[in-house]
């Protein structure tokens, strides 16, 4: 595909997404999420995101309704409803506020052995019922090392454009994850990020403009204080997906004031 320089379609504002993974509890929360609101509510765009695990979203509901942050949960069901024990539907995280979903996260998609067209479905669900889905695609570092990292993640968002089209990009976002550096404390390059970023944002151009105008590109994979400004200024990196440092206020502050200084 020939490469096109689309950073003039970026929107504003930034978002960041803090995925707190399986970890918290009650008192924990309380102190982490007050001081997000003291830290953060100063960002004008940059908007922040909370995705937490289940039990915890009525207090996420609680504690962040009067803020500026929004928030949402780790994963959905493939099903509206039905005899699937211990799954959580989409309309039932929208009965706890959420407005955000992660879907097909590596370590989920690793662990319970989510298809691509498992992944999917999730994404349907979530958007029908007014979710905005989190979409994490990414390669491993074999595949990267073998030059197919972008068959490995256009493989991926096709089997969201096969089951509708790419328009239903314009109402949602796209983490591109490298699962090499998720959890290691190795980044992308910001060349690295940046060739993955364009070929993201190129492909749904190349199928819907408008979609591709509307569409959210985060880069996820080790952002940490250090890195997150230079990351944040590359053409076409929208935000962030945050996984450890989000579980440290300092640490998710700094990132999150690192996407605001690069908004335009």
């Amino acid at each position: 595909m020939t490469q096109t320089n689309y950073s003039a379609l970026t929107t504003t504002p930034n978002l960041v997404v803090a995925n707190w993974k399986m970890h918290g509890n009650f008192k924990q929360n309380a102190a982490l999420l007050g001081d997000y609101i003291e830290k953060l509510s100063s960002l004008k765009r940059t908007q922040v995101v909370v995705c937490a695990p289940y039990p915890y979203l009525a207090q996420l509901q609680n504690k962040l309704q009067s803020s500026n942050i929004a928030w949402g949960a780790q994963n959905v069901a493939k099903n509206e409803f039905g005899a699937f024990t211990g799954e959580v539907s989409a309309a039932m995280l929208r009965d706890f506020g959420c407005t955000y979903v992660i879907i097909g996260h590596s370590e989920r998609a690793t662990a319970y052995c989510e298809s691509d067209d498992n992944i999917a479905c999730k994404f349907v669900q979530a958007q029908k019922h007014g979710l905005t889905p989190i979409l994490c695609v990414g390669e491993t570092l074999l595949e990267r090392e073998a030059g197919v990292m972008e068959l490995v993640v256009g493989k991926q968002l096709d089997a969201i454009i096969n089951l509708h089209d790419a328009a239903v990009f314009a109402t949602a976002v796209i983490s591109y994850e490298p699962i090499w550096a998720i959890g290691t404390g190795l980044a992308a390059t910001p060349e690295q990020a940046k060739s993955m970023h364009l070929f993201i944002r190129n492909k749904i151009a190349s199928l819907n403009i408008d979609a591709a105008h509307q569409l959210k590109i985060l880069y996820g994979g080790s952002v940490n204080p250090q890195n997150a400004l230079q990351l944040c200024a590359v053409e076409n990196i929208d935000g962030g997906l945050i996984g450890k440092c989000s579980l440290n206020a300092e640490e998710f502050s700094a990132i999150c004031h690192a996407a605001e200084a690069s908004a335009v």
